[in-house]
């Protein structure tokens, strides 16, 4: 367990572990849990060339004839 140095030495940062090296100097260094959460990546879709697409050309329809009554 590490012992407490001094207190109020520093202003703590969300998101941040402090720590004294072996040097005796206080790091500080970015947690990899807590602060911000991280954003998905946005998947890019791929561009697919569109076909020309063939159209029906609509037949004229042949006028009906009325049948005569006997």
């Amino acid at each position: 367990m590490g012992k407490i140095v001094k207190k109020n030495v520093i202003t703590r940062k969300k998101g941040y572990l402090y720590y004294v090296d072996g040097q005796g100097h206080v790091c500080e260094a970015k947690m990899a849990r807590g602060g911000k959460k991280k954003k998905k990546k946005a998947v890019k879709k791929k561009v697919v060339k569109k076909k020309p697409v063939k159209r029906k050309v609509a037949k004229k329809k042949k006028p009906v004839k009325k049948k005569k009554r006997r």
